[in-house]
């Protein structure tokens, strides 16, 4: 029988910012959901982004939301960055630790005046690649992929990077809208096949035939975009609307925030490290060297020493 929102014993429902983790045992599946609502909107108000831009960034952070929240490691970090060659987007790079979420993307403002409503992926990275870095601290344990920017969106680009990297079927999907009253919302479902780790067995992920896998994301390949952001329906809705006949087992994940680590100690850690000429050549008038956070778009004078 399916564990359902109304069944499974769980704290109140998720709308917005916090990810949703589920797993489906019987067909050897996992997965989460995320909606990204004002957090989003507060990364989102650093910068005046044009729509499409703004839609590039807020699929960046829910891909790195959902990702993130695979991280084993409470001191864990998962960073996303696109390298790009000739894009109109010359910089994106988002990161999630402890369940602080920040994102930055640097733009052409000419060429971006001048695209569509819908540009292509080719369009706003060029040849580009897309970097993911999984970084255990505490075990000092870093894996890092990269793969092209190929496909017709970063959800596509994304599933690559698995089918790549870690050779286990995938599916991502990212949907962005602007909500009259809630503001510019994101959500993503991230699901995966399991490998078959029991000895004497063939791992799943080497097998042609998977029909669990063709079963379950069949079943998510349904997940609309409208679904996805739509501030009326909880993760537990859409997770059940999609696996109602599965059995499924559902657990929340951290609650997210934006996080910035620009603060004054921070930041006088980093100025440490450079040699006392150089600072005092950064400081202004006052004696201060001002920093520019390009996530928060703050800015923080920090005293030399």
């Amino acid at each position: 029988m399916a564990d359902t929102p109304e069944n499974k014993a769980a704290p109140a429902e998720i709308y917005f910012d916090q990810p949703l983790i589920f797993t489906l045992p019987e067909n050897h599946a996992r997965g989460r959901f995320v909606r990204l609502g004002p957090v989003l909107d507060l990364i989102l108000s650093a910068h005046g982004y044009p729509p499409a831009i703004e839609r590039v960034l807020a699929d960046a952070l829910t891909l790195t939301a959902l990702l993130g929240s695979t991280l084993k490691q409470a001191d864990g970090q998962l960073t996303l960055q696109a390298q790009t060659e000739n894009g109109l987007i010359e910089l994106l790079v988002c990161d999630y630790k402890a369940g602080e979420l920040r994102g930055y993307l640097k733009f052409d403002a000419e060429r971006a005046a001048e695209m569509p409503d819908d540009p292509s992926l080719f369009a706003l990275f060029g040849k580009g690649y897309l970097a993911i870095t999984f970084d255990q601290a505490s075990s000092d344990e870093r894996y890092q992929g990269i793969v092209p920017l190929d496909g017709e969106n970063l959800a596509e680009a994304a599933q690559n990077y698995f089918v790549q990297s870690d050779q286990l079927p995938t599916l991502v999907q990212l949907a962005t809208r602007r909500d009259p009253v809630a503001g510019c919302v994101a959500g993503g479902l991230f699901l995966q096949y399991l490998p078959d780790g029991e000895e004497g067995r063939e791992r799943l992920h080497v097998r042609d035939d998977n029909p669990e896998w063709d079963h379950v994301s069949a079943l998510a390949g349904t997940m609309g975009a409208e679904e996805l952001t739509n501030p009326e329906l909880s993760l537990e809705t859409l997770t059940w609307r999609l696996f109602h006949e599965e059995e499924i087992r559902v657990t929340p994940g951290l609650k997210l925030s934006r996080g910035c680590r620009c603060d004054a100690e921070y930041l006088k850690s980093v100025l440490a490290r450079f040699p006392e000429s150089e600072r005092a050549a950064m400081a202004d008038e006052n004696g201060n060297i001002v920093i520019d956070c390009a996530f928060c778009s703050g800015l923080f004078p920090v005293a030399v020493d």
